[in-house]
C-alpha cells in the first residue's frame, strides 16, 4: 500500500518523524513559515512547502490530495488551530486518500497532580493558556474524526530532548543550571520516541489519547549532574527556585507537578528507545549525536 505522509509544521519534532519515515514511505510532505528553511527540511526527507496559517497553497493542497497519513505539529493560535482553521474542509472533503490523522499535544494539559501519577483517563486541568488552548484543539480533532470516521491519535509528548537540545549541550554553552525545587519532577521525552511512537501507531492506524513519555520523572537538577559526570567535568552550583529568577513560560513549568505514564502506549506494542534519561545521555554521548541535530 501506498504511504504518503503529510506534515503540518515540520520543526524538531516534525523531522524527526520524517527521519524515521524515510525508507518506509513513498513522500513526506512537510510545512515551514519560513522559505528560508526549506533547506533544514530537504534535509530530514521532507519535500517543503509554506504554510503561515492562513492559507493553503496549491501545491499544499495537491499534495494533501494523495496524503494517507497526516501529522499536526502546530501551536495553537489565539484564535484556535490554523490547521484547522484553513484546512478542515479539505481534510473533509479534498483527501480522499487519508487514513490516520495524529495530532501533537502536549502532558501540560493536565496540569498540576501534586506529584501524583497521570494517564489518560485523568482530569485534565490546565494552568497555563497554551495548554488550555492545546486541550480544546484536542478535543476538536478528536471530534473531526468522529465526523469523518477516521482515527485520530492525540500524542500528549513530555519535554522534549535529543541531538542539539540537550543537558550537554546546554552545558557546553555554559546555560545548564541546577534549579532545585524540593519534590518537583518532570517527565521527558527523547525525539527518537516520538518519532518511533509516531510510525508504530500509524502503522496500526490506532486512536485516541497517548502519553508519549519516559518511564522516569525526575528532578531537574539530576539530569543535569549526570550529564556532567559523563562529560568528565563539574556542574553548576544548584540554584534555589526562588532565586533562578526564571521568566514566566519557566515559571508555569515549575507551576506543575506530576508523573506521566506510557502504560497506554506499551499496551500496544511499543518498546521505549530511551527509557529515561540516563539512558538517553548515555547512547548520545557514545554515538557523539549530542551536538547537532540529526542529518
Amino acid at each position: 500500500m501506498t504511504k504518503t505522509f503529510f506534515i503540518f509544521g515540520a520543526g524538531y519534532s516534525g523531522r524527526a518523524i520524517a527521519r524515521e519515515l524515510a525508507e518506509v514511505t513513498d513522500f513526506v510532505g512537510g510545512t515551514t513559515r519560513d522559505k528560508a528553511k526549506f533547506g533544514v527540511l530537504e534535509a530530514a526527507g521532507i519535500t517543503p512547502f509554506v504554510f503561515d496559517g492562513s492559507n493553503l497553497s496549491q501545491s499544499a493542497a495537491e499534495a494533501l490530495s494523495h496524503t494517507t497519513h497526516l501529522v499536526v505539529s502546530i501551536a495553537p493560535e489565539q484564535n484556535g488551530d490554523p490547521v484547522l482553521n484553513v484546512a478542515r474542509e479539505t481534510i473533509k472533503g479534498a483527501m480522499p486518500a487519508l487514513k490516520w490523522i495524529c495530532y501533537l499535544s502536549t502532558i501540560g494539559v493536565y496540569g498540576d497532580h501534586a506529584g501524583g501519577w497521570v494517564d489518560e483517563t485523568s482530569s485534565c486541568n490546565p494552568v497555563s493558556e497554551r495548554s488550555r488552548k492545546r486541550l480544546e484543539v484536542e478535543e476538536e480533532w478528536l471530534r473531526l474524526g468522529e465526523e469523518t470516521g477516521l482515527p485520530v491519535a492525540v500524542l500528549r509528548l513530555s519535554g522534549i530532548y535529543g541531538p542539539g537540545r540537550n543537558a550537554f549541550a546546554n552545558l557546553a554553552a555554559g546555560k545548564a543550571q541546577r534549579i532545585v525545587k524540593p519534590g518537583q519532577v518532570f517527565n521527558r521525552i527523547h525525539a527518537d520516541d516520538i518519532a518511533g511512537a509516531t510510525a508504530h501507531l500509524a502503522r496500526r492506524f490506532e486512536r485516541g489519547i497517548f502519553n508519549v513519555t519516559d518511564d522516569a520523572p525526575s528532578p531537574a537538577p539530576d539530569v543535569v549532574t549526570y550529564a556532567a559526570r559523563l562529560m568528565g567535568i563539574e556542574p553548576p552550583p544548584e540554584t534555589p527556585f526562588e532565586e533562578a529568577g526564571l521568566g514566566p513560560m519557566a515559571l508555569s513549568f515549575y507551576g506543575e507537578c506530576k508523573r506521566a505514564s506510557n502504560a497506554r502506549l506499551k499496551a500496544t506494542g511499543y518498546r521505549m528507545r530511551h527509557p529515561d534519561y540516563r539512558a538517553a545521555l548515555d547512547a548520545m554521548w557514545a554515538e557523539g549525536n549530542w551536538r547537532a541535530e540529526n542529518s
